[in-house]
């Protein structure tokens, strides 16, 4: 097992695009495009980077194409350099669109974990290839039943000047506790500007209505969220009528917090492989 210290390896090299938005960093299994199936796109979530993904772009779907992005701001991805437009969940969702057409890719199932997952959602009217989504963490809200959705807690979200300290409880509370050196390390290189803007958006209602979203939307929806989630409100999510929802109801990891498809990667690889399969994806 590697040290919690050293960063987790990816496939390949990292890669740049190119974007209105700055240079984006990505990993991408299979530069050809040679997999018919549609790719998986993972979606980060805010000040992590796509190291959080390590497991999935390790696993075997299938020879499925799986790609993995630093958002602007984050990573090895550029700060943005229009971050009042880049950074929020809009702006975020306008920079995938365009980072999928520099690939050539008008078709893909996109796994978005907590603001990745608001993204994922925002991509829905922006994006006609989007085949399929899952979210996790990520309560589907508008600025209506913002509260509703979340539990208290979320102070550090969008904080832009974090202490040492204050990086690295935020990371716990977002990963692992106590969180690997890796995590912290990517709270500290996130733009802070990004937390900022991003969540003053979101809290303004700047973003879209995602609650409408996900009870209008057809594309199929996958919810996979942990049972102790410290931020989503499981009642509210399991309330809300959805127009694809997955079996029907959110699928809940017991024993699982925030970052489940990190904490569980066997069991979360399992649901979204059956996920994928019962919809011919």
């Amino acid at each position: 097992m590697e040290a919690e210290h050293e960063p987790p390896r990816l496939p390949g090299a990292t890669r740049y695009a190119g974007t209105r938005y700055g240079r984006i960093a990505y990993t991408d299994t299979d530069p050809s495009g040679s997999a018919a199936a549609p790719p998986l796109l993972f979606v980060h979530g805010n000040s992590s980077s796509r190291k959080v993904f390590h497991a999935q772009l390790a696993d075997d779907f299938g020879g499925r194409r799986l790609l993995a992005l630093d958002l602007p701001g984050h990573g090895e991805s550029d700060d943005a350099a229009d971050p009042g437009a880049a950074y929020t969940q809009r702006g975020y969702a306008a920079a995938i669109v365009e980072f999928l057409g520099t690939l050539d890719i008008d078709r893909a199932v996109v796994v978005g974990w907590s603001l990745g997952g608001h993204i994922g959602l925002e991509l829905v009217p922006l994006f006609p290839g989007l085949a399929g989504l899952v979210v996790t963490g990520t309560p589907p809200v508008n600025r209506d039943t913002l509260r509703e959705g979340f539990r208290p807690g979320l102070a550090y979200a969008g904080t832009e000047d974090l202490t040492p300290a204050q990086a690295a409880e935020f990371a716990g509370q977002i990963t692992l506790s106590p969180p690997p050196a890796w995590v912290v390390d990517d709270v500290v290189r996130t733009d802070g500007r990004s937390r900022r803007l991003m969540f003053e958006s979101f809290s303004a209602g700047r973003d879209s209505d995602q609650k409408a979203l996900v009870e209008k939307s057809p594309v199929p929806l996958a919810i996979i969220d942990g049972r102790d989630d410290p931020f989503v409100d499981h009642a509210y999510v399991a309330s809300l009528p959805y127009a694809a929802l997955w079996r029907g109801t959110p699928t809940v990891l017991e024993g699982r917090r925030h970052a489940a498809f990190l904490e569980d990667p066997v069991r979360y690889d399992d649901l979204l492989r059956a996920f994928l399969r019962d919809h011919g994806l």
